[in-house]
């Protein structure tokens, strides 16, 4: 395990071999034979499970917890708890028309929701981390999922046709992502990501109008504490790439959609890190392609130079 490899390879630089970053998220739960809505809500087993990916999967780094309710939950947002997955999102408190004045929302703190959980779970799995060299990584639900979850899909046809509206939610979102970023800062984590999956669902010009803003003032506060940072996006974002390798992340993350070779390319022309691309559903999942073989060939088409190997 290296901590500093997978560092090193976020900002683009070349490193011995490929560092291993498995997102294990609820399958931490497995790991430790606990329920997934247990598991998110305790701290003592949320450090368990984590320590113990790190050791079963030999990782570089690990995230935290890959929960996109975290912001939501703690603005209010009721959620529906599951077993063996992350819990959802199903209420939305400006999925109406009401102006910002009518949703009664107020920022988070570090007490809101499952912020007390979160802050204990890392204060005890860090040290054993730090034994084993891993990296920790906290992970931050992006602007516009963030947006979706407060607004509701609505949010999906205002960026075009109520761009005022928009820009309101977004603008809350993007301090709410700045509270979390200081947060797994304050945690002490490595290596800090913006989780925006639903970004590849809009055209460039409007990414650049209503994700690249929002994520600025959490990007400047990773760099001004000296940590690398990823931009991780879902499905097919080919017509947002330019656009992703410009919202000032050390790295960004992808999904097996993509075709590795053409990830390394945009990455290097922008000298930038490059996250993926074990194929998470027909490999991980699904077994349909063998995991060793489709291990060796992202290994191959990454290479060694800003490449860090993970779940697609």
């Amino acid at each position: 395990m290296s901590k500093q490899a997978l560092i090193q390879a976020l900002r683009g630089g070349r490193t011995a071999r490929a560092p291993w970053l498995p997102y294990a998220g609820v399958n931490c739960a497995y790991l430790i034979n606990e329920k997934a809505s247990d598991y998110l809500q305790d701290p003592t087993l949320l450090a368990k499970g984590i320590v113990e990916a790190a050791k079963k999967y030999k990782a570089d780094g690990i995230p935290l917890l890959f929960d996109l309710s975290v912001e939501a939950e703690a603005l209010g947002c009721e959620l529906n708890w599951w077993p063996d997955n992350v819990p959802s999102v199903v209420t939305h408190p400006w999925s109406g028309k009401q102006p910002f004045s009518e949703t009664g929302l107020r920022l988070q703190d570090r007490n809101s929701g499952r912020w007390p959980v979160i802050f204990e779970a890392a204060r005890l799995a860090k040290p054993e981390l730090e034994k084993l060299d891993c990296a920790l990584m906290g992970l931050i639900c992006g602007p516009l999922t963030l947006a979706s979850h407060l607004a509701g899909v609505r949010i999906f046809t205002d960026v075009y046709k109520n761009k005022e509206f928009a820009h309101e939610v977004l603008q809350f979102a993007s301090q709410m992502i700045a509270l979390s970023t200081r947060f797994y800062i304050e945690m002490g984590c490595d290596v800090v990501g913006i989780v925006d999956p639903v970004s590849s669902q809009i055209k460039a010009p409007t990414f650049r109008e209503f994700v690249t803003p929002y994520c600025r003032e959490s990007v400047e506060l990773v760099r001004e504490a000296g940590l690398p940072s990823v931009f991780l996006i879902c499905g097919d974002c080919t017509k947002v790439m330019e656009e992703v390798c410009q919202t000032g992340t050390d790295a960004f993350a992808i999904d097996e959609q993509l075709n590795l070779t053409f990830v390394r390319d945009i990455a290097r022309k922008h000298g930038k890190g490059f996250v993926g691309n074990l194929k998470l559903t027909l490999s991980l999942s699904l077994g349909l392609i063998s995991p060793r073989e489709d291990t060796l060939v992202s290994l191959a088409s990454g290479g060694t130079e800003g490449f860090v190997l993970a779940p697609g």
